[in-house]
């Protein structure tokens, strides 16, 4: 059977390209727009990316939908090959999403409800980012001034509600010493450091009290920034396994609605 035959698949794709892959560019900058809504200047990386796709595809769709309506051959051409490009793209971007975010994950400390981190489960695409003083230092600097750890102690009143709590990522890596190090919490946001810390961990030196250091220059820190942008990256990569998927079934048609527009083209 020849799926493509029939003047009826141009007027498919007319169709499909300005319902489907318009309102599906809609939907990626939606996407990209939550993204930056739910998170501060620090942590939307993949904002941008998102929102360009968006952009990208809904222009891609207005070629497809001109190609289809005048039976443009070249129009759809273009189409198709933009379209394919895309797809690769974001098949590429998806696989080495997945690779990247396939190491690292929590460990349960004892007597709290929340994980800590370790940067070296990781993998070395994100220790290499993160361990890049540039980098770090943009981080940093906005970790700093988003205040999530100075407020912990606004969140959690008493102590006992501070070790019931389920902390973030960041905030278990970054606002308080690695459980290993022994200090006493005063509160969410003060540690006594008085005592001398029971672990070699480096973290446990380097963590201060003082609310623009607290643990910003731990591993610990880091390893919380990449457990947050391996979550991050794994919702971005499984909206692209959709994505992909859709415009994979729209390319097809494309294809169907290019040689239907060609044989057109011909018996005029």
């Amino acid at each position: 059977m020849n799926f493509c035959s029939g003047a009826a698949m141009v007027l498919c794709l007319h169709y499909l390209v300005i319902s489907t892959m318009q309102l599906l560019a809609i939907a990626v900058v939606v996407f990209g727009v939550w993204m930056s809504t739910h998170h501060d200047g620090c942590r939307k990386s993949l904002t941008l990316p998102v929102l360009a796709i968006g952009a990208v595809i809904f222009l891609v769709s207005i070629i497809g939908f001109l190609g289809a309506l005048k039976r443009s051959s070249i129009l759809l051409w273009i189409y198709l090959i933009l379209l394919c490009f895309i797809l690769v793209g974001i098949l590429v971007f998806t696989v080495l999403a997945f690779i990247v975010t396939n190491n690292g994950s929590g460990h349960s400390v004892a007597d709290l409800r929340f994980k800590e981190y370790q940067l070296q489960d990781y993998s070395s695409w994100f220790l290499k980012e993160l361990n890049n003083t540039h980098n770090w230092k943009h981080l940093k600097g906005c970790l700093v001034k988003s205040d999530d750890c100075n407020n912990l102690s606004k969140k959690y009143k008493t102590l006992k509600k501070f070790k019931l709590a389920k902390l973030t990522p960041i905030e278990a890596g970054c606002c308080r010493p690695p459980s290993e190090c022994g200090y006493p919490a005063v509160n969410a946001s003060y540690y006594d450091l008085s005592f001398h810390p029971v672990s070699s961990n480096k973290d446990c030196k380097l963590y201060r009290n003082a609310r623009d250091t607290k643990c910003y220059n731990c591993d610990s820190c880091k390893a919380g920034v990449a457990q947050y942008m391996k979550t991050e990256w794994r919702v971005v990569a499984i909206f692209n396994v959709a994505l992909f998927v859709v415009l994979s079934l729209i390319y097809f048609v494309g294809c169907c609605a290019r040689r239907n527009a060609a044989r057109d083209r011909s018996k005029t």
